[in-house]
């Protein structure tokens, strides 16, 4: 560190020592800590795994135990998935402890010294210099810095404070050296009261937590609906209690889908994993539904739009136009003018990276990265394109002040100043023809304009108003931080898909405009309107967003918040995109909070659900993309395992229609054989579907989960054809095997039925999985292709059915042995029969569909 001479001596040791035991230390406070085994109890006990956990209950007292640790089983695994998938959310406001740098310098006993971070206090006196990262709250008492305050107030311009203005913890310098007094550490800090505020944000339920609790509702009602009904038939058909209990065990375990909670966490965490191959980083499983749900997208501008990179793409100079081209900040480039033109350029680069010798581009990880203001960075690498050699050492400088809106450096080569074109060309004894009309040109195709300026035989800026005058114009800087090539194609992808947008940025409105009109999101109206411009009352600022494509510039962290809030009110699925400490509460409160992984804070990353691992606003169109697409799978195994608890119910219907005289086909541990053994992986293929070209056309489907479709296809449909298939396989080998009516079947004649029936649901099952791969089309055009994983999980379901068949303690377990040939034979048609039903289920829909005007 620089040592640093002044006025304040600052604390003694002793007077430091005491207030650090009175204040306590320089850190924030932490966050309280849930309670791990809470956590997992919490995945335990939920309504769902209620109904379970009631199921094994009764299966222990109908005296099946290992029906009911077979239940158990699943509810605790599926219990422990949750929780190694949640675990690690929440924790927002803990890191934003990282930001604190570890080691400060101060001024104690009139002297520099180095301490730790955590040991300051109030009144203590910062030395900071460029790259130092601000640790407490303080207030400039004298020098110059520009400060990246970026991460609280998300403004990308670095601020430059005047001697008495406040710098905040968390913040860091980018230029030039000062003194501060600490005026709030720790739990005072600016910085802490984010972290409160990010604690307090509560997350919103995902649509779909909502949507499956509704389904659990459903369920939970036809179950103790339909137990109950059947519990009372047998009893009054004079079965034993036992027998009455027994079958109204099987009822509700073959009701309720015990694999619909795997299947939909797994099913969740496939998506999440493809889209981590689309560069975006799931921490919420539900996220990945929601993302499918979203209706408005609130998106920064810098990094998320554009490229983040500050690149000279043009210079004027009396001597001519010279266009620049080359990839960020890469040292190499191209320059394009005539010879003259080229010579003043490399003059008029030279001058400009002399005002700022504390910027400069770093080769870091394979990429060439701004290290100081990244306006000044993209002066320093024109320079090196324009083959600009090292100046000499600057006798005296005066950094960039907003007010004046310039900076100058005085060396051994006389005065050098750049600036806003209207603060600098006032200022010279003569401008080039062209000069205004260059400025004003370049300024309506929404680049930065960069005056530079040269004044020969000045030594010093002591008086910078003074000795700024008379200069020599030496041309125009016209910067721009590039769109993103694919942005304008995903913004336009977004609108198909009825997705409203919104820029919600920190950067001043004319910059914002600029580029929300360049990649396609101002909207027709064009309403461009500041922060703390925005109307008052909630349902006029809901209004005003709701017109799509408004640009909010200058917003504040707490403004953000509430356009979520409002947004939300107003029955929208909110995506919210943030980088920085200031966007932890509103990412928390949107119903999608978007982080920057590449340029982000680990406090907005902690925040939010889903982390863009390259900040491209593309890459949260991909993840709707692959969420719309979840919700369609979802629905595709939710009908896919309904269409099996008709079947497996029907055995016990028939059961008790007929009064107990006829067999039951299947018994409880068959049903929860396939519910878990052979349905699980072929409906998490299901899940992991492709969307397909449609997908993102038209507006988001947030209906329910289940509703008449669903309902209709299960119910009405392919549940049926498979118990028709079963039952009549199951009948079909009785009657061949010697049973007549009212008689008992001999326990192998029941068991061989009773297996044959189990590989009819099995195979019912198996062709029902094709079918289900869209509601639309028939088997025949959907076709095979395209879902690998459906494949192989099928292969598997036909394994695990040879295993219960003829694994003999397996096969014994459940109650049934290997079909006959014959058996084999009949229990095949249940795939003809299937695709058959859903043929003519989809042919008459579509007559329908096309009927109606």
């Amino acid at each position: 560190m620089t040592a640093f001479t002044g006025e304040l001596p600052g604390l003694s040791a002793a007077e430091a020592a005491t207030r650090l035991r009175r204040d306590g230390p320089n850190t924030l406070p932490a966050p309280r800590r849930k309670n791990p085994l809470l956590v997992l109890a919490a995945q335990l006990v939920h309504f769902f795994a209620l109904m379970l956990w009631v199921a094994a209950g009764l299966a222990l007292l109908g005296g099946m135990p290992a029906l009911a640790v077979a239940i158990v089983v699943v509810v605790v695994l599926n219990g422990v998935f949750s929780f190694a998938q949640e675990y690690r959310a929440d924790r927002a406001a803990d890191r934003l402890r990282d930001l604190l740098p570890v080691r400060a310098t101060v001024r104690r006993d009139g002297h520099p010294a180095e301490v730790d971070a955590g040991v300051l206090v109030a009144g203590d006196v910062l030395l900071l210099e460029a790259g130092d990262r601000v640790c407490a709250d303080a207030t400039m008492t004298g020098g110059r810095l520009a400060v990246d305050e970026s991460m609280l107030t998300g403004e990308s311009d670095p601020v430059r404070p005047e001697a008495g203005a406040g710098i905040y913890a968390g913040t860091y310098v980018v230029e030039g050296h000062a003194t501060a007094v600490v005026t709030a550490t720790g739990p005072r800090s600016r910085l802490a009261g984010i972290a409160v505020v990010t604690a307090a944000a509560k997350r919103p339920r995902s649509p779909l937590n909502t949507q499956l609790q509704r389904v659990v509702r459903i369920i939970a009602v036809i179950t103790v609906t339909v137990g109950a009904v059947f519990f009372a038939v047998s009893m009054v058909l004079g079965r034993p209690l036992s027998d009455s209990a027994l079958f109204a065990i099987g009822v509700t375990v073959a009701l309720v889908p015990s694999g619909l909670l795997p299947t939909v966490t797994l099913s969740l965490a496939r998506a999440a994993q493809r889209m981590a191959g689309r560069n975006a980083l799931v921490r919420h499983l539900e996220s990945v539904e929601s993302l499918g749900a979203t209706t408005f997208i609130c998106t920064d501008k810098t990094g998320t739009l554009t490229r983040n990179e500050m690149s000279v793409v043009e210079v004027w100079t009396a001597e001519g136009l010279v266009t620049v081209t080359g990839e960020g900040y890469q040292p190499t480039g191209r320059l394009d003018g005539t010879p003259g033109a080229l010579r003043a350029v490399a003059a008029l680069a030279d001058s400009a990276a002399r005002c700022s010798p504390d910027s400069r581009a770093v080769h870091k990880n394979g990429r060439w990265l701004p290290v100081g203001d990244p306006m000044e960075v993209a002066l320093h690498v024109l320079a090196t394109r324009a083959g600009a050699g090292p100046g000499p050492a600057p006798v005296s400088r005066h950094p960039f002040d907003p007010r004046r809106r310039r900076s100058s450096v005085a060396d051994a080569d006389g005065l050098h100043v750049t600036g806003a074109s209207d603060s600098v060309l006032p200022r010279c004894r003569t401008v080039p023809a062209g000069a205004t009309g260059a400025v004003e040109e370049m300024s309506n195709r929404g680049l930065r304009v960069i005056a530079v300026a040269h004044r020969p035989g000045v030594s010093t800026v002591d008086d910078p108003d003074e000795v700024e005058r008379d200069l020599d114009l030496l041309g125009l800087v016209g910067l721009e931080d590039p769109p993103r090539p694919d942005v304008a194609d995903a913004i336009a992808a977004c609108r198909a898909a009825g997705i409203r947008l919104a820029m919600v940025t920190g950067d001043h409105p004319g910059t914002a405009a600029a580029i929300a009109a360049e990649v396609g999101l101002l909207g027709p109206h064009r309403i461009v309107v500041a922060g703390k411009d925005l109307p008052g009352e909630d349902g006029a600022l809901g209004e005003l967003l709701d017109q799509d494509g408004v640009v909010v510039a200058r917003v504040a962290p707490e403004e953000k918040l509430r356009i979520a809030r409002v947004l939300q009110a107003r029955g929208h699925i909110v995506a919210m995109t943030g980088d920085g400490v200031n966007d932890g509460p509103a990412l928390r409160t949107a119903d999608i909070g978007v982080a920057m992984g590449a340029s982000g804070t680990d406090v907005a990353r902690e925040a939010a659900d889903l982390v863009l691992l390259d900040d491209h606003f593309g890459t949260i169109v991909s993840a709707v993309e692959l969420g719309r697409a979840t919700f369609a799978n979802i629905r595709r195994f939710l009908t896919y395992h309904l269409t099996d608890n008709v079947a497996e119910l029907a055995p016990f219907v028939v059961w008790a229609l007929l009064a107990g005289n006829f067999p039951l086909a299947i018994g409880v541990l068959q049903v929860l054989a396939l519910d878990i053994g052979t349905d699980l992986l072929p409906a998490l293929a299901l899940g992991a579907e492709p969307p397909n070209p449609r997908t993102m056309r038209g507006a988001a489907r947030t209906g329910p989960l289940l509703d008449r479709r669903v309902l209709g296809r299960a119910f009405g449909v392919l549940g049926p054809a498979e118990a028709v298939v079963s039952m009549a396989v199951f009948t079909a080998i009785l009657l061949l095997g010697g049973w007549h009516w009212g008689d008992t079947p001999s326990a192998a004649l029941l068991a061989t039925a009773s297996g044959t029936a189990f590989t009819a649901i099995v195979l019912g099952q198996l062709a029902n999985a094709f079918a289900c791969r869209s509601e639309a089309r028939w088997v025949g055009r959907v076709g095979v292709r395209g879902n690998s994983l459906l494949l192989y999980s099928v292969g598997f379901e036909l394994a695990m059915l040879m295993a219960f068949l003829f694994v003999p303690a397996l096969s014994h377990l459940l109650g049934g042995t290997a079909p006959s040939a014959l058996g084999w034979l009949l229990a095949f048609a249940a795939v003809p029969v299937v695709w058959l039903a859903d043929t003519v289920q989809k042919a008459v829909r579509a007559q329908l569909s096309r009927a109606r005007p």
